[in-house]
C-alpha cells in the first residue's frame, strides 16, 4: 500500500531514523573528486496525485532535489536528468511487469516544471538502469566524473538499479536518503540497507551540499 512516509514536516526526522538502521562505511568527501548529480525520473507521471504511478512521498523530496541541483550548478558540476520513456520495441520486461507503460505521448511524461531544463542534460532511458543502452557512462567519463549522487524516484527501482550499475562502472556512489522516494517506507529502507552494505553510501542532501 502506498504511503506518504515523507512529508515536508517529517522528511528530515524520518531520513535520520532510516540512517540509524543503515551502515555508512565512509564520510562524504569531494575534496579531490568530481561528483555529478543524477536526477532520476522526476516526471509528472510520478509527481501528479491523479496518476496511478504517483509516489506520495515524492513532493516532499522535491525541495531537496532542487537544492542539490542549485548547489551543483553553482559549482559548475554536472547535473543529468533522466526521463523514462517506453516504446513497444524497447519495453522488454517492463511491458510484462507494468501494464501501463510511460509512452512518448503520455500526458504526464514530462519532467516536473519545477526544474529549469533550459540547456540541461536530459537522458532518455527505457529501463530501470540509466546506464542500459544509453550514453550515460560516456557522458560521465567525458566530464571526468568520479562520483555520482543519486536522487529522484523510484528509490527501490530506478534509483537502486542505477546506483548498482554506477558502482559496477567504478564510480563512487552517494545515495541521497532525503532526495529519493519510494512507495512504502519498507521499500526505501530495504534499498538503503542493501546499497549501504556494499554499493553506495547513504547520505542526506545537506551533507552533499556541505561537501561541495
Amino acid at each position: 500500500m502506498k504511503q506518504a512516509y515523507f512529508t515536508s514536516k517529517t522528511i528530515l526526522e524520518q531520513s535520520k531514523a532510516f540512517l540509524e538502521q543503515v551502515p555508512r562505511k565512509k564520510k562524504i568527501d569531494f575534496s579531490e573528486r568530481r561528483p555529478a548529480l543524477l536526477v532520476l525520473d522526476m516526471q509528472q507521471y510520478f509527481l501528479d496525485p491523479e496518476s496511478h504511478a504517483y509516489v506520495p512521498s515524492a513532493p516532499a523530496i522535491l525541495p531537496n532535489v532542487l537544492s542539490l541541483v542549485k548547489a551543483f550548478k553553482e559549482k559548475g558540476l554536472p547535473v543529468i536528468y533522466t526521463q523514462h520513456i517506453n516504446r513497444s520495441e524497447d519495453a522488454g520486461m517492463m511491458a510484462v511487469w507494468w501494464y501501463h507503460l510511460l509512452t512518448p505521448g503520455h500526458p504526464l511524461v514530462g519532467i516536473s516544471g519545477e526544474f529549469d531544463l533550459e540547456g540541461a542534460e536530459v537522458l532518455v532511458k527505457s529501463q530501470y538502469d540509466a546506464f542500459y543502452k544509453t550514453d550515460l557512462e560516456a557522458r560521465l567519463a567525458a566530464a571526468d566524473v568520479t562520483d555520482v549522487v543519486i536522487s529522484g524516484v523510484v528509490a527501490h527501482l530506478c534509483c537502486e538499479t542505477t546506483a548498482r550499475a554506477a558502482f559496477m562502472r567504478g564510480l563512487q556512489v552517494w545515495f541521497c536518503v532525503d532526495g529519493t522516494a519510494s512507495y512504502e517506507a519498507e521499500f526505501h529502507l530495504g534499498t538503503l540497507r542493501n546499497l549501504g552494505h556494499g554499493f553506495a553510501v547513504p547520505v542526506l542532501s545537506g551533507e552533499v551540499i556541505s561537501a561541495l
